[in-house]
């Protein structure tokens, strides 16, 4: 086998989207409070609309003369958020059809509501554009190990650190209740914490 380098960046930039009223898509996911980067037109046979959902290092593309897959093909586009009752409350406020709350576990029947244990990965919602392309919220907090670096660890949205705030200050006033004294490092330890819960490392106890 040949020496290979280290392996290149290659970062997903875009997902296209398959729409059959360029129009009335971009007035929806404008509604959805996404930032819309670009509308290029290019005669009549080409356009090219780009928005980003909030926090996202990608985007999504949809248009005319970009894309030979059915309107309404695409399906299962995941979401994540870092708490799944803001955002269902945020898409309802936005007038979007969104489903209720439901969790489940890999394999097993969805069943209603937040998953219980707020487990990270387990609670969902779903809604669609126009077209029928589908799109999932999954709520994310803690990442199975090595799937985010340590050093590169980031929050992208006011919301989310917070969220991250009020779980790493849950389970700070459980570490001191466990060893009975006030912890005066307490930033370091919310620190270690946020870190650790973001990359899936060990959390501190």
């Amino acid at each position: 086998m040949p020496n290979l380098s280290p392996t290149l960046d290659m970062k997903l930039e875009v997902v296209v989207i398959p729409v059959s009223d360029v129009d009335r898509a971009k007035r929806f996911y404008g509604q959805l409070g996404w930032r819309l980067d670009a509308d290029f037109v290019v005669g009549d046979a080409f356009r090219v609309v780009q928005f980003t959902p909030p926090g996202s290092t990608a985007s999504i593309h949809f248009g005319k003369g970009i894309s030979s897959a059915a309107p309404g093909s695409a399906s299962g586009l995941f979401l994540i958020v870092s708490d799944i009752e803001a955002a269902h409350a945020d898409l309802v406020a936005r007038g979007v059809a969104v489903s209720d709350v439901f969790h489940r576990q890999v394999g097993a029947t969805a069943e209603p509501g937040v998953d219980p244990a707020r487990r990270s990965y387990a609670s969902y919602a779903t809604f669609e554009d126009p077209d029928g392309n589908s799109w999932l919220l999954q709520e994310v907090t803690t990442r199975l190990p090595g799937r985010v670096d340590p050093d590169a660890a980031t929050f992208a949205s006011p919301m989310a650190l917070a969220s991250a705030l009020r779980r790493a200050a849950a389970a700070h006033g459980a570490h001191e209740t466990r060893t009975g004294t006030h912890d005066a490092n307490w930033p370091d330890w919310y620190a270690e914490y946020l870190i650790q819960e973001q990359s899936g490392g060990q959390l501190p106890l």
